[in-house]
């Protein structure tokens, strides 16, 4: 293998060992990549991926190429590529890889054209990417692509726009929208990675300060539960009534962000929408505030303005802290770009809870390839048996029972006669 664009190969030892780490917390991944060294359900099938390339997503990749997929991946965020497992992909998988952490955006483009230039079969999005690179730019691969799977909540508002624009040409599988992936993934990996990250990155004590979450989505519910948790005073900001009043019967201050701006020590989005902090809103922050991303892409931070605002260029004080000085003498610090600071200071989420979002990814291509003469192209949601199948498999593996509804019940449950 000759074509791949990684830092440094010699970084291999290193990430393989972190991997196999990842792996024993990974027990679901594991048993169907058992099933699938056996039963070869992608023999012949090219994948190319657009993920995180970290220990739980090389897991996943070893999964796939168990299973007979010829696997090529890229990464979905410039920041948040680990080299050492990008070294150990290559070097003891033999999966091309074009990821390095750092890389500029331009690069970021260019390794997206080498995944394509893989001829997939099914790509794996983490953002829509690759999906929207051949609906564009790429749409001489469009007859060989059976379908797509999309691992977060961004990437499913894009392919669904898509969808209800008609533009959509194959079927993608929402792997965000599964129950195992978004009640567990995104509430607790989220909450407790984008902690892990702030700490990383600034070492500030949480305790006693006020956090501001943007959006109360699961991302932003676990970040909010992990904040207060924490010590931290926690006001949430949203635009949808529903989620609003949730968070305030959580026991959350519920105010807009221009209210917000003036009083919060922390401010995190995870919205997936743009400008969620924006000029008026860094305006009248305090001396000190530290800005974070924890969403998707680096749009939710109109860093721009900010930009636009700030005498001279910003100061990298600290490993992913960069800090505006404004006319005022107030200092904003923005952490990891603008990106998600989860992955750009941190290691991204937990193996424990990675492992069912990737067995959804695994399982989800698998049915695909089952069902590709009968798939239309429109956006689908992970089936319910699997999406039980990996609930029953993950208690499995903790060791926890649950009943088993006995004959007389199932009877009751499914009868209209009996009443009270």
């Amino acid at each position: 293998m000759t074509e791949y664009d990684i830092k440094d190969l010699s970084l291999a030892e290193g990430g393989r060992r972190r991997i196999d780490w990842a792996e024993r917390e990974m027990p679901v991944l594991r048993q169907i990549k058992e099933r699938f060294t056996k039963e070869k359900p992608f023999k012949g099938i090219r994948m190319s991926a657009c993920l995180h390339v970290t220990t739980e997503t090389a897991n996943l990749m070893a999964t796939l190429q168990a299973g007979g997929a010829d696997v090529v991946i890229t990464a979905s965020n410039p920041l948040s590529t680990q080299d050492d497992v990008a070294a150990a992909l290559v070097n003891q998988y033999e999966i091309p890889v074009f990821a390095i952490k750092g890389e500029s955006n331009a690069t970021y483009y260019k390794h997206l054209t080498a995944a394509l230039d893989h001829k997939p079969h099914i790509t794996m999005d983490d953002g829509a990417d690759l999906v929207s690179v051949i609906h564009k730019d790429r749409r001489e691969l469009l007859d060989g692509i059976i379908g797509s799977t999309e691992e977060t909540t961004t990437g499913v508002i894009r392919l669904k726009a898509m969808s209800a624009d008609g533009a959509l040409e194959f079927p993608v599988i929402a792997v965000n929208d599964a129950l195992t992936k978004h009640l567990f993934d995104n509430r607790y990996g989220t909450g407790q990675s984008t902690i892990d990250g702030i700490f990383r990155a600034t070492n500030v004590l949480i305790a006693g300060k006020t956090f501001v979450v943007a959006g109360y989505g699961w991302c932003a519910r676990g970040l909010a539960m992990r904040a207060a948790g924490m010590g931290a005073n926690v006001i949430v900001t949203e635009i949808d009534p529903m989620k609003a009043l949730e968070a305030v019967m959580d026991g959350y201050r519920v105010m807009p962000m221009i209210e917000a701006a003036p009083i919060g020590d922390f401010f995190v989005t995870l919205t997936g929408d743009i400008n969620v902090i924006d000029k008026h809103h860094f305006e009248v922050m305090k001396d000190g505030a530290i800005v974070a991303n924890s969403g998707h892409f680096n749009v939710e931070i109109n860093i721009p303005s900010l930009a636009e605002m700030a005498v001279g260029d910003p100061t990298l004080v600290r490993p992913f802290v960069e800090q505006y000085d404004l006319p005022d003498g107030r200092r904003i610090h923005i952490l990891g770009e603008g990106r998600l600071i989860n992955l750009a200071a941190a290691e991204g989420h937990p193996a424990s809870v990675m492992d069912m979002s990737f067995a959804n990814q695994a399982l989800s291509a698998e049915y695909m390839v089952k069902n590709a003469k009968t798939m239309e192209a429109k956006v689908y949601s992970v089936p319910e048996d699997i999406d039980n199948e990996i609930a029953r498999l993950k208690l499995e593996a903790m060791g926890v029972g649950i009943d088993i509804l006995t004959a007389e019940q199932i009877k009751y449950l499914n009868s209209w006669e009996e009443g009270t």
